[in-house]
């Protein structure tokens, strides 16, 4: 049985080769994971300015919501007025012309007396039909 006997030079050069493709792996792994940190950076870098943006286009859509909505409320009130002087009014012309109805009757002359018309009587119904209200994102709510 022989036995190969190597020498320590050959030996040496055979695990300097492994060390060198070791080292080389680990700079190109810490090469590889330094890239990626960077771009994961970038990456959280790009999502907070998104949540920058949206922040103030929220903020801005809260102030618009504000002033439609206060313009809601002038509305329904300026409605709410609107529709108790179409009440009253339409009691006022009820009334006068029950007064007109007992002077034609005393009187006996035909008086020409104008019947409510019905959109004072269902307020509403309206008087002409439905227009679609188009809605545009240009006009300034405040």
């Amino acid at each position: 049985m022989s036995q190969k006997v190597s020498s320590g030079s050959d030996e040496d050069l055979r695990f300097a080769g492994i060390d060198e493709r070791k080292r080389k792996r680990m700079i190109s792994n810490r090469e590889s994971a330094r890239r990626s940190r960077l771009k994961k950076q970038q990456h959280l870098d790009e999502l907070i300015g998104q949540v920058v943006k949206l922040r103030a286009e929220n903020a801005e859509l809260e102030k618009r919501i504000e002033g439609a909505s206060g313009l809601l409320v002038d509305v329904e009130a300026e409605n709410d007025v609107l529709r108790a002087q179409v009440k009253e009014l339409t009691e006022r012309l009820r009334s006068l012309n029950s007064v007109l109805e007992v002077v034609e009757e005393v009187s006996g002359l035909r008086m020409d007396i104008p019947e409510i018309p019905e959109n004072l009587l269902e307020p509403w119904r309206l008087p002409c039909p439905v227009q679609p209200i188009v809605a545009s994102s240009n006009i300034p709510l405040t």
